[in-house]
């Protein structure tokens, strides 16, 4: 019942990571808006988990500045914004194309300035608001063939830093979650092979949920957590240290 009464957007909320993090805000009474390009998945996890689904483009600042104000001019405010959004556009450097690069950080990076840039001004407004942005270990540490995937997650980390500093004394919180290994559809079509490389580097011998990380969100939404901000936590299973 901790959040009843706020508003909360999820970027990317329509399916896996996303979708259980829109989940456990409904649960714990939030009003939930999902914002997401693929409609088709959209509209069926809002009729599931029961909340609002909007298409939106979240690397488009105008898409993104439209969908505010209609947030805004239908609720009044926004108070939770979980950065969720994110693709991949895996290789070498060598062979890596130009829109591949450009790809990943417009969707991955740039939708994070778009969407805090849009949403602070009610949260500063109201002087309480909650930014959780969901990294990647592979920000933290780099991995082969994700040059383009490694730099928009760390830049996610070092844009939360900023934000936090710049908005601390107005009661809002930016913090990052950098996760490791998590089951979700687009990891479960992996080759077991591949599988088998990943696990043996996780000390918890298995890998996450997307219920893991929808957890660690809550609390860090929720009051228990208004001393933390410009932090980012790993959740991996040990798999970084």
């Amino acid at each position: 019942m901790e959040l009843k009464g706020k508003i909360s957007i999820v970027t990317g909320g329509a399916r896996g990571i996303g979708r259980a993090i829109a989940a456990s805000l409904v649960k714990q009474m939030s009003e939930v808006i999902i914002w997401d390009i693929c409609d088709e998945d959209g509209i069926r996890t809002a009729e599931e988990i029961g909340c609002k689904f909007m298409k939106v483009d979240v690397s488009s600042f105008l898409d993104v500045k439209k969908n505010t104000k209609d947030v805004l001019e239908e609720h009044g405010k926004i108070d939770i914004l979980i950065n969720n959004a994110g693709i991949t556009r895996d290789n070498l450097l060598l062979r890596m194309k130009e829109e591949e690069f450009d790809a990943v950080l417009k969707v991955n990076l740039k939708s994070v300035f778009n969407t805090t840039h849009t949403v602070l001004p009610s949260m500063i407004k109201n002087r309480w608001g909650r930014i959780v942005n969901l990294s990647s270990i592979i920000g933290v540490i780099g991995n082969k063939g994700q040059a383009n995937y490694a730099a928009s997650k760390a830049g996610i980390i070092g844009f939360a830093k900023s934000v936090a500093r710049e908005v601390a004394t107005r009661g809002i919180t930016v913090n990052s979650i950098a996760p490791g290994f998590i089951e979700t559809e687009m990891t479960k079509k992996l080759p077991d092979t591949v599988k088998e490389v990943y696990i043996k580097t996780i000390p918890m011998g298995r890998f996450g949920t997307p219920d893991d990380i929808a957890n660690l969100v809550l609390f860090l939404v929720s009051e228990s957590a208004s001393y933390i901000t410009g932090q980012v936590i790993n959740i991996d299973g040990g798999m970084v240290m």
